[in-house]
Formats: structure tokens, C-alpha cells, sequence
């Protein structure tokens, strides 16, 4: 007699294979088997932030360039004490000008600063020139010594055409320098020296500065430091 063990087995098998197909069939559904079953792929790795992007350098500005201004000239002329010669003086911000002349032979050119209280040192470059004088109450006193010339002077506010002008040119391959002082009341005190050899200088036009020197018409101008 044989033994049922193996037929009743396969018989439930049959019975479940009948059973799932049923069950599949009623929901749609595809039973996941090993074959069919979706593949989960793994999640990737989340990229790491962005480092932050800094802030823009704040752009320096420049600071404007300054210029210092000169401000308006200030012209100051008079007559030596012992009434020899001629100062003139042209103030422009803290610095000055001046040219002292006797109208023959004896002049110089000097230049330098002004205090703030109005004291000034004027000294030549080429001569043994200086003037010391002292701005204060509309004019300017005080001494100026040329060579072995020493005098004492006072120089007041001067209006144009009054004031200190200057001309330089080269005449028949001479060179030629004037200086001229035109006071308040008009009167003239110069000098044109042509190779270093000074004499009186002719007059010049107040209202243009025009002057002829050996036939030369020249334009003697202002002088401002």
C-alpha cells in the first residue's frame, strides 16, 4: 500500500496556485515576486551647500583732490623814507613779491612768506637783497637793505594802475629784464637792464603795460607771486 504524504502535498499546492490566481485576479493587482518586484534605487546623497558667496569690498572712493587757492592778489607801493627810492609789493594767499628800485643803477627782486600776523622775511636769490616788513593796518613798513643800501619804508594799498610789473625779452641777442613801480599818484620808478647793465627804464603804458625799449615794443605785466 502507498503512502498519501506526497499527493495530499502536491494537492495543497494546487490549492494555493488556484488561490493566489483568484486573489490576483479580483485586485488587479500582480503578486511581487522575486521577478517582478520594483527595484528601489537608493536615495542619493544630497550635495553639501554652497559655501556663501562673501559680500562685495565696499569700493573706496577716492577723496577729491584739493587745490589750495591762491586767492586774489594785494598790491602795496611806496617811497623809501628818504624818499631815494621806490617799494613795491604783491601779496597772493601767504606769499609775496617785491622789487625795491632807485630808479639808476640800484634794484633787487625778493620773494618769501607772510605770517599769519603779517611778518615777512623777503630774500633774493641772486643778490644780497632783504626786505623785513610788517602788514598791518592797510600797509606794509619796515626796511630793505641792498648791498650797502639800507632804508626805511612804508608801502600802501596800491589800485590799478598802481603796482609792480615786469617785462622780459631778448633784443638783438641781448637779454633784457625791466622792473617798474608805477606809485598812486601816477609817478613811475624803473629800471631795464639788458646783459646785467642797469639803467633807467622808459615810462610804460599804465593801461596796457606797453613800452619801447631799443626800438623793441614790449608789455610789461603785473607781478604776482
Amino acid at each position: 500500500m502507498k503512502h498519501p504524504g506526497p499527493l495530499i502535498t502536491l494537492l495543497a499546492g494546487l490549492v494555493l496556485g488556484l488561490f493566489m490566481l483568484s486573489l490576483n485576479a479580483t485586485t488587479g493587482e500582480p503578486v511581487p515576486t522575486a521577478r517582478n518586484r520594483p527595484s528601489v534605487s537608493p536615495s542619493p546623497s544630497p550635495s553639501p551647500p554652497a559655501p556663501p558667496t562673501p559680500p562685495p569690498s565696499p569700493t573706496r572712493t577716492p577723496p577729491p583732490a584739493t587745490t589750495a587757492s591762491a586767492g586774489p592778489r594785494t598790491e602795496y607801493a611806496g617811497r623809501t623814507t628818504d624818499d631815494t627810492a621806490s617799494v613795491a609789493i604783491s601779496l597772493r594767499g601767504d606769499q609775496a613779491i617785491a622789487y625795491v628800485c632807485d630808479g639808476r643803477t640800484r634794484e633787487a627782486w625778493m620773494r618769501g612768506p607772510v605770517e599769519e600776523d603779517g611778518d615777512m622775511h623777503l630774500t633774493s636769490s641772486d643778490t644780497n637783497a632783504k626786505l623785513d616788513g610788517i602788514l598791518s593796518g592797510g600797509k606794509v613798513t619796515g626796511t630793505v637793505d641792498v648791498g650797502d643800501r639800507n632804508w626805511s619804508f612804508t608801502a600802501t594799498k596800491a589800485v590799478k594802475p598802481s603796482g609792480l610789473y615786469r617785462a622780459t625779452a631778448e633784443v638783438r641777442g641781448a637779454e633784457l629784464k625791466g622792473g617798474w613801480i608805477i606809485l598812486q599818484d601816477g609817478r613811475q620808478v624803473g629800471i631795464v637792464t639788458r646783459d646785467g647793465k642797469p639803467a633807467a627804464a622808459p615810462p610804460i603804458d599804465p593801461k596796457t603795460g606797453a613800452v619801447t625799449v631799443d626800438g623793441t615794443q614790449l608789455t610789461a605785466r603785473p607781478v604776482a607771486p
